[in-house]
């Protein structure tokens, strides 16, 4: 399996069968929208910066909320949360997806605003590669999403909306990814162009932590 970035909380993930895309946003965030080809793309709310499905070729299925969805091989378990710490009555509503490809689960959190309930930690379980937004402003931050990886205990970690260059509007006030690294005691200059790994080769003792640099 691979994973690619291309900013905010879009990300392409290819499989042996399937490439699925998530949040594609549109021109408005700043950043060139990321024309791909896929099989199926996840949406995890309607906003701009999220929704963009025009921007990808060839996909057979949209997965826009909660429930279960199976297509080429891949698993996907849609979970409502809240886009806020007031139960959506803020930002609305938000879907966390948990996505089984190749043998190996990733939980996308999508802009998610709050703590997770004992309920969601247990759809959640079991993990392999969590998703995370750290950035703040409009989604937890960073010290906010040390206790939600805590709680997942996932063996490795993604981050992703925060301050990156280009951002325009209202994405341009996220916080930079300093404090997460600070947070986790990790460099932030360790970043990979992409994340390979396959079951086998997930870390089984501590968690780790994977800075991705933006595609295109």
């Amino acid at each position: 399996m691979t994973i690619s970035w291309y900013g905010q909380s879009c990300f392409k993930i290819q499989g042996k069968e399937v490439i699925l895309v998530t949040d594609p946003y549109d021109k408005t965030l700043g950043l060139r929208p990321p024309y791909i080809h896929a099989d199926l793309v996840t949406v995890t709310h309607q906003h701009y910066d999220h929704n963009n499905v025009q921007a990808v070729k060839d996909f057979t299925l949209v997965v826009e909320g909660p429930g279960e969805y199976e297509t080429k091989g891949a698993e996907i378990l849609g979970i409502q949360t809240f886009h806020d710490k007031k139960e959506g009555t803020e930002k609305g509503l938000n879907t966390v997806y948990v996505i089984r490809i190749d043998g190996i689960s990733i939980c996308h959190l999508g802009d998610l605003g709050h703590q997770l309930s004992d309920k969601q930690l247990e759809e959640i379980n079991g993990v392999d590669i969590l998703i995370i937004p750290v950035g703040g402003v409009y989604t937890i931050d960073a010290t906010e999403a040390v206790k939600v990886i805590d709680d997942i205990e996932p063996k490795i970690v993604i981050p992703m909306h925060y301050k990156i260059p280009g951002l325009a509007r209202e994405a341009a006030n996220l916080q930079k990814i300093d404090k997460f690294c600070s947070e986790m005691g990790i460099s932030k200059n360790k970043v990979e162009e992409k994340l390979t790994i396959k079951k086998k080769d997930l870390p089984q003792e501590k968690t780790k932590v994977i800075l991705l640099k933006p595609q295109g």
